[in-house]
């Protein structure tokens, strides 16, 4: 199918598209920004157009020659979202009429009966009555928090657990929740597009799970490996009392933590699950919970450090964080990168990595390294002249692992001891075109709540010592190395 999608740049968009792509559909995808897409895998494999859901003539334009239209755009970051939500689904459905769409496919929230709706749900509802209205068939998939790193429900989740040991939980954290996983909602928003012509409704999504929010924080606890989140009741505090201080401790923007928990007082389960009569549940079922949070963070567990500028493969799961995602999104990685050009070629410089198990004798490095490695040669361990070490995957180097080798390129190391978050090492060397080379080292430290933040602060000065003198011995011993082959004669 010939398809277009609004809010490419988005969290569901961004995801949804490779799957598109995959399905072997057409795709067009319109953003005000195009640029925010060139580092995406598949920019090549679509059509981008620039343009606003608030401009009819781009509007008009970016649905020529389409079929099926898949409306993900919201604008919970604007003080006024209520009324830049309805006039742009005014715009998007007299458009979608007029160029003769066969499908509307669009994600809204759940809508609980016979309570207060919060502005953000309330609009959500607005924008499906006005798409639902344009006389194009629509599918509105209601859900409520999409679990997966990224999604604003989830990532909010992420920060108020990890930085906070003690809860207070108001009545609004009593509310019950319905999750869903992310690779859920695209599973049903591919199918949405196939929908027969005479289905034109909203339709209730949700996982197999419902909850209240704060057994869902005790929950990510356990699954982080995080201590159990002690829950202190509360009679008043209200949404809006909390979300200032919910900003304070979280790096969410203040109009989306406001909105986000505005819509925590009302309760948000299906009350149907009629979208089982034309799209079945996915072969193995619908994700548990438990299942979704460990898809969210078995980014950093599987030592996939890609920092969110990075272009990621082709089999990475939509659970995980993407290079359009906002800088908040995927969790706190914090990482120390310093950069040195080398006077030796990368191939000397790569021998210097791997004379780190045999030697272990950077003069920064932790004691036990210098330790190790003269214990080692006493023994006799130490490989020999003519029996140059190579570093293997698994290697254990003191309090260091090996954890990744792409020889000669890149050499990861994860610290291998208690500590309150990981803690990984990486080096890097590239040729730098002029018969030199650049060493590049990279600290990265994913946090494990408030203490961990606080031992990244305080650790600074000793972290910048000790891997400025990393950095230090490892040139200066390939310089010496490259040095010392140019002055021997030539036969």
């Amino acid at each position: 199918m010939r398809c277009v999608v609004f809010g490419a740049t988005g969290y569901i968009g961004a995801r949804l598209v490779p799957e598109l792509l995959e399905a072997g559909h057409d795709i067009r995808v319109m953003a005000r920004k195009p640029a925010k897409l060139d580092d995406v895998p598949w920019r090549g494999q679509v059509e981008v157009v620039q343009g606003d859901v608030a401009d009819p003539d781009q509007v008009r334009r970016a649905l020529d020659g389409r079929q099926v239209l898949y409306y993900l755009v919201h604008s919970m970051l604007s003080t006024d979202f209520v009324d830049l939500d309805a006039r742009a689904a005014s715009i998007v459905a007299d458009a979608a009429a007029r160029a003769g769409l066969t499908r509307i496919v669009y994600v809204g929230g759940i809508i609980p009966q016979g309570q207060q709706l919060s502005a953000h749900l309330a609009s959500r509802a607005e924008v499906g009555r006005l798409l639902g209205e344009s006389g194009v068939p629509t599918a509105e998939l209601r859900a409520a928090a999409i679990i997966g790193a990224g999604s604003a429900s989830f990532e909010m989740l992420r920060y108020l657990t990890e930085r906070l040991p003690l809860m207070v939980t108001p009545r609004w954290l009593r509310t019950q929740v319905q999750p869903i996983a992310v690779r859920d909602v695209l599973y049903y928003l591919i199918h949405a597009a196939e929908l027969p012509a005479d289905v034109s409704r909203a339709f209730d999504i949700g996982g197999p799970d419902t909850f209240t929010y704060t057994d869902m924080i005790r929950k990510y606890a356990a699954i982080a490996g995080l201590q159990r989140r002690v829950a202190v009741p509360v009679p008043v505090l209200t949404p809006y009392l909390s979300s200032h201080w919910v900003h304070l401790i979280t790096p969410l923007p203040r109009p989306l933590v406001s909105s986000l928990m505005k819509s925590l007082e009302n309760d948000v389960v299906c009350t149907e699950h009629d979208i089982v009569a034309h799209i079945p549940d996915p072969e193995n079922g619908l994700t548990y919970y438990e299942e979704a949070v460990e898809l969210a963070l078995a980014r950093v567990r599987e030592g996939e450090l890609r920092t969110r500028w990075s272009r990621p493969g082709s089999d990475d799961c939509p659970s995980r964080p993407l290079p359009t995602d906002p800088d908040w999104a995927g969790g706190p990685l914090h990482e120390q990168v310093s950069e040195r050009r080398v006077d030796a070629d990368a191939e000397t410089l790569w021998q210097v990595f791997d004379s780190i198990g045999a030697e272990h004798g950077w003069s920064a490095a932790p004691p036990a390294w210098a330790v190790r490695g003269w214990l080692g040669r006493l023994a006799g361990s130490n490989p020999g002249p003519g029996q140059p070490h190579r570093l293997h995957s698994g290697e254990a180097l003191d309090w260091w692992r090996v954890e990744h080798i792409d020889r000669p390129h890149l050499l990861r190391l994860r610290a291998d001891m208690p500590l309150p978050g990981r803690l990984w090492l990486e080096l890097s060397v590239h040729d730098d075109g002029d018969g030199g080379s650049l060493y590049r080292q990279r600290a990265l430290f994913q946090p494990y709540g408030l203490a961990g933040e606080a031992f990244w602060a305080v650790s600074t000065p000793v972290r910048t010592a000790m891997l400025g003198g990393i950095a230090r011995d490892i040139t200066t011993k390939a310089r010496g190395a490259s040095a010392a082959t140019r002055k021997q004669p030539t036969r």
